[in-house]
């Protein structure tokens, strides 16, 4: 793999993240896969950071695999075992696709829009 290669997979998935009235919104841009799993858990819950309450906007996800899953599942956990919680924001048509096939959107609160999981 050259050096070009390793920089385009690295930038598969970006995250920009704010806290708002005591609430973590990570804005999710590109793919969760297995290879963003760092990306992913360090936009929801930073290392060294207090756990907040965390709406992660998933307008901009182009791609959820297992291994997002699995992340998006952990993260949820750690939130609740500390009386916070985790919803996902404006899901794409794909991605909302398989957070219901695996059921994902029973366990973890999913919003059609930043603002309804801002305000739920």
């Amino acid at each position: 793999m050259t050096s070009n290669d390793k920089a385009e997979r690295s930038a598969r998935l970006s995250a920009v993240c704010r806290v708002v009235d005591g609430v973590r919104i990570a804005a999710l841009h590109g793919e969760i896969d297995h290879d963003e799993m760092d990306v992913l858990r360090e936009a929801l819950l930073p290392e060294g950071e207090p756990v907040l309450p965390v709406v992660a906007d998933m307008s901009g996800v182009t791609f959820l695999d297992s291994s997002g899953i699995n992340a998006l599942l952990t993260v949820h956990q750690q939130v609740s075992a500390v009386q916070a919680w985790l919803r996902l924001a404006a899901p794409t048509a794909n991605v909302r696709r398989v957070l219901a096939l695996i059921g994902v959107d029973t366990v973890i609160d999913c919003r059609p829009t930043l603002e309804d999981a801002l305000n739920a």
